[in-house]
């Protein structure tokens, strides 16, 4: 019934607008046509069960006395309610985070299998089980209470953080970026942070990791949509408005004496947002990286990890260090790899560069190694 009124209002505002002029408030349009449409209806039903409920002998009367609040904090109160509903201990956590994807934030299956590395058939199961759970279990949609927040917490966070992820880097879509998803990312966070029961150190930093990678999103790709990477960008484009609120918010995640990965990817991102090149930042990137290796490993992390180490301890030492990790089905590992090579045997680096191309799934990532292959050519 919510999804009808939706769409009759966007389509109301479709027939509307063109003729009439967007509103000076469009929001607020929305809010109220919504809401009207919805009174309408439930007064409809209302007349329908005055004539027909006494016949069956029942008295109950649908919309009497009521009043929909449409209050900018109900609103996050609720998105809250369903973000924590679905995030339930009875289903397991790629579910709680997959089921949060697929209803909260409007995930397509290929996105989420993308996200899990699975397939879409996998995904749709563990979806359907996981419904099917919650509605035996008559979850109610509501906020925990007090103790039951923290425990599950870490799921709505991993949430966020994998729409971040995919808006900011998405395996699903030939676009460098999708402000979209990560702006709703961002939002979600931010509402955690307003909330007195969910406002966390680790929550924080999440945040603040959001805030500094934002803050270079216009600086990540050129007028054609195409990938520039960290050390092409233009500082000046960084958003120096974004970093501040970023700062602000790591400082608040220094409170309590618990380290999430969140923590140590912040400090990752934050010296993203230091341009100048010194010897004092990679080497605080490194250390960051070897912490968040020992407290949540990743193949990922890893990986990233011989960037900066290539940068503290040379090329030949962080080729060493990549090839024993041996991701033999990774794109990004052969094209670090193809960058490492490059100064010292040009035949490696194309070499490398030919099979990260292969394994490539995007059309930015395609034309991103292209190029590196090209540039070698050259020399």
């Amino acid at each position: 019934m919510a999804e009808d009124i939706a769409s009759e209002t966007f389509l109301a505002a479709m027939e509307t607008w063109p003729f009439k002029g967007v509103p000076e408030n469009p929001t607020a349009w929305l809010y109220t046509v919504a809401k009207n449409k919805a009174k309408n209806l439930l007064t409809r039903d209302k007349l329908f069960h005055h004539k027909i409920k006494p016949m069956i002998g029942s008295s109950a009367v649908a919309g009497e006395d009521t009043e929909i609040d449409l209050s900018a904090k109900n609103i996050a109160d609720s998105q809250l309610q369903m973000l924590f509903t679905i995030c339930h201990p009875s289903i397991p956590v790629e579910a709680q985070i997959g089921l949060s994807l697929r209803i909260l934030c409007g995930f397509g299956i290929d996105e989420i299998a993308n996200a899990f590395l699975t397939n879409k058939e996998t995904i749709n199961k563990r979806l359907s089980r996981a419904k099917e759970k919650l509605r035996s279990e008559k979850v109610a949609i509501e906020l925990p209470p007090g103790h039951e927040i923290s425990k599950r917490l870490d799921a709505v966070m991993t949430t966020l953080y994998l729409l971040f992820n995919e808006g900011y880097y998405s395996e699903s879509s030939d676009t460098v970026l999708r402000n979209d998803l990560c702006l709703e990312a961002m939002r979600l966070t931010y509402m955690l942070t307003e909330n007195q029961q969910t406002n966390q150190p680790a929550v924080n930093a999440l945040f603040a990791l959001m805030c500094f990678h934002a803050s270079r999103f216009e600086a990540r790709k050129n007028e054609h949509g195409e990938m520039i990477l960290y050390h092409d960008q233009d500082e000046t484009r960084w958003n120096r408005e974004l970093i501040a609120k970023g700062v602000y918010h790591f400082h608040l995640a220094a409170s309590g004496n618990s380290l999430s990965k969140y923590h140590l990817e912040a400090g990752i991102a934050y010296w993203h947002t230091i341009r100048e090149d010194s010897a004092e930042k990679w080497e605080s990137i490194l250390q960051l990286f070897n912490q968040l290796l020992m407290v949540s490993y990743s193949p990922v992390a890893a990986l990233n990890r011989t960037y900066a180490l290539s940068k503290v301890k040379g090329k030949k030492a962080a080729i060493a260090e990549a090839e024993k990790l041996d991701l033999s089905n990774d794109h990004y590992y052969f094209t670090l790899l193809g960058e490492l090579y490059a100064d010292l045997d040009k035949e490696k680096a194309k070499e490398n560069f030919l099979k990260a191309l292969a394994l490539a799934t995007t059309l930015p990532d395609k034309q991103l190694i292209q190029a590196k292959y090209l540039e070698i050519n050259k020399k």
